[in-house]
């Protein structure tokens, strides 16, 4: 299905929620290579696990505000009376598992920081440093998963990552433009 706008067309799985929208037009597919934005977004990816896009994004102001706009560096001095206010806030998704990944992916990002490993390097180097643009013509021909998602994957658990499933990994990856899955007749292709 396509959503239409003003003659305009996107891809399929976006509705008519105007937060969506913006999504999709102005950051869904885009390269991102700021490390602390890649952070960001792979535990936003984390937190939607069994949930929709849509639940985390309308939080994610929310969560940006309750982690200190996922700077790693304060995110690791949670404490666990932290963790259990933020149980109670509804702002997010009140999963224990999810809150600490954001602190233990916290820890890994520093680790990997003082390893002298920068962030986006690493992810980027799954694609080569230079997007992947697929040719889709139909929403259901696009995978939840890739051999290169599957690998992203597996590096992010050596390095300690929690809730980076390879289907996690390449939403991660659509979304920070690693992986270009813009149907061909979306406005948001190029």
């Amino acid at each position: 299905m396509k959503v239409k706008e003003e003659n305009f067309i996107r891809c399929g799985w976006v509705s008519q929620d105007p937060i969506y929208i913006k999504y999709h037009d102005e950051e869904w597919g885009k390269p991102e290579r700021d490390k602390l934005r890649l952070f960001e977004m792979i535990c936003l990816e984390g937190q939607q696990a069994g949930l929709s896009w849509i639940t985390i994004l309308k939080k994610r102001q929310s969560y940006r505000k309750l982690f200190f706009n996922f700077d790693p560096h304060k995110i690791i001095n949670l404490t666990e009376n932290d963790i259990n206010n933020l149980m109670l806030n509804s702002e997010i998704v009140r999963h224990k598992g999810k809150i600490n990944a954001i602190i233990n992916n916290a820890k890994c990002y520093l680790k990997m920081e003082s390893d002298e490993e920068d962030f986006s390097k690493f992810v980027w180097s799954f694609v080569n440093y230079n997007p992947i643009l697929n040719h889709w013509k139909h929403a259901g021909d696009i995978p939840a998963e890739s051999v290169k998602s599957h690998e992203l994957s597996k590096a992010l658990k050596k390095r300690g990552f929690k809730f980076v499933g390879a289907k996690t990994c390449y939403a991660f990856m659509q979304a920070c433009g690693l992986v270009n899955d813009h149907l061909i007749y979306c406005l948001s292709r190029k």
